[in-house]
């Protein structure tokens, strides 16, 4: 089958705050065929900037845009994702942008071949591997926001124990800004407002840049809260830092990763910066095959893989599929508080089951749907002009 259109959408809330939330507004990106067939993939990246990157005019040989990469372009099978891929990155070499924009038509790819061959994409991931092709359950942790303050995030944290979540992660916020005191007041509020046997996740938002001591000190005074991790303390591409830090066997484990936009940035972080658990965002680091690649780095190195997911359920579906089929990667970052935005983008959200967990869905691609209907009132109209010349005009949904 021949790729016929490649078409980024934007869709954004009325508002946008400065708050750390990034469901605010988002580039969806759909593919489409002769066949009739048509996948879906989200970027985690700004909008806008992203988009021009499917768009801008050639400056030449090595600044190629991702629609004149595709369009045209034979899709068969696992490995013409794989060429593909190989092929827009070349083409867009000088591109900064290039993963994080690519991030949502290389997944979109995955959906089209998985619907293609009627396979979910673990599936066709395990094929190409050589692994075992039977997904198991994990464990959902609510993704929110710390609370303005100690009260606020407890009454948060009441909330998520209500509704039945056995993990839940606090972040940014007021964490790392108010002094030592304030910081362990938050966690001591999430803890308490969880059951005493639930997990608790602490992100600190990057707060420390390179200081990791500071870092260790946190780390030290969070202990007695058991929390599974200390998230992103340092700046993402601090790794010299996080080798100190690790170093210094902290008595949380260290988590990081979210900021990859390369998989070699994750393999620095894993290899050299010594994380205990890697984050990656299959919206940023160019898709759903170099984030499987740096789930099987984490396999050889000994560490736990993670996902980042911190928009649409469209994004939590590409997350699952790479590490579906290990058991021992049995945490699922699920976003729990987002905009109505992100909740209105597939048409059935992944559920938490009776037990607890989410499972990944047996049906072909992705295995969700996205609710045209309902994002349709979030679109916003985007017209790119270069002299005379109309370099994108936002096709409908």
């Amino acid at each position: 089958m021949k790729i016929t259109a490649v078409d980024p959408f934007y869709l954004r809330m009325p508002n946008i705050t400065t708050a750390a939330d990034g469901t605010q507004d988002t580039l969806l990106v759909r593919i489409r065929t002769d066949t009739g067939l048509e996948g879906w993939g989200e970027c985690d990246a700004s909008p806008l900037v992203s988009l021009a990157v499917y768009c801008c005019p050639m400056s030449h040989g090595n600044i190629i845009n991702i629609r004149t990469s595709l369009i045209g372009e034979t899709l068969e099978g696992p490995a013409d994702v794989v060429r593909l891929s190989e092929k827009t990155l070349r083409n867009g070499l000088d591109i900064q942008q290039i993963q994080h924009a690519y991030s949502g038509a290389e997944i979109a790819l995955w959906d089209v071949i998985g619907q293609q061959l009627g396979k979910p994409v673990y599936r066709l991931l395990a094929e190409m591997s050589g692994t075992s092709d039977v997904a198991h359950p994990k464990l959902p942790y609510a993704s929110v926001l710390f609370g303005d303050t100690p009260e606020a995030t407890y009454h948060v944290a009441v909330r998520l124990c209500e509704q039945g979540y056995r993990a839940a992660k606090f972040g940014w916020g007021p964490m790392g800004k108010f002094g030592e005191a304030n910081d362990i007041a938050l966690v001591r509020a999430a803890r308490e407002g969880m059951e005493p046997d639930a997990k608790i996740m602490i992100d600190a938002g990057v707060v420390w840049g390179t200081d990791y001591e500071t870092a260790y000190n946190r780390a030290e005074a969070f202990a007695e809260f058991s929390p599974t991790w200390l998230e992103e303390p340092l700046a993402p591409d601090a790794i010299d830092a996080y080798g100190s830090l690790t170093e210094k066997q902290p008595s949380v484990p260290i988590a990081a990763g979210e900021g990859s936009s390369v998989y070699r940035m994750a393999e620095d972080l894993i290899v050299n910066g010594g994380i205990q658990f890697v984050q990656i965002d299959a919206g940023r680091i160019g898709g759903i095959m170099p984030s499987f690649q740096v789930r099987q780095l984490a396999e050889q190195h000994g560490i736990q893989y993670v996902n980042h997911t911190f928009k649409s359920h469209l994004s939590l579906a590409s997350s699952l599929h790479v590490f579906a089929t290990n058991p021992d990667f049995d945490l699922l970052e699920y976003p729990a508080a987002g905009s109505e935005l992100s909740q209105s983008v597939v048409v059935e959200p992944f559920p938490v089951e009776s037990d607890g967990t989410v499972q990944v869905k047996e049906l072909p691609g992705l295995g969700v749907r996205v609710d045209t209907e309902a994002i349709r009132r979030y679109l916003a109209p985007v017209r790119i002009e270069v002299g005379t010349d109309t370099v994108f005009e936002q096709t409908p949904l």
